[in-house]
């Protein structure tokens, strides 16, 4: 899991420093200027089965990531709820 979540902040660090470039170029070029080539950051790519198997595999990575935070949400409401209750029971 700690893999996953590590790739994952890369990624994401990457696409960041990527989309920080990008916006500088833009506000670099004159409003007339020509478009950049790659200025849609979430249109598909054309690649090869490399590149969709690690979509896939990084699909499967935010969905784990995303179960394991709805998890611990629950964990820390019912820490929360426990308090709570322990509260009114020395308060009344």
């Amino acid at each position: 899991m700690a893999d996953a979540t590590t790739a994952a902040r890369a990624r994401i660090d990457r696409a960041l420093a990527e989309l920080e470039r990008k916006i500088l170029e833009l506000k670099a070029r004159p409003a007339s200027g020509s478009a950049i080539a790659d200025d849609d950051l979430f249109a598909p790519r054309a690649g090869n089965g490399a590149d969709a198997a690690r979509v896939a595999e990084l699909e499967a990575a935010g969905r784990e990531a995303s179960q394991a935070l709805a998890r611990a949400a629950a964990a820390v409401r019912e820490v929360l709820d426990q308090d709570d209750e322990e509260t009114e029971s020395e308060a009344g």
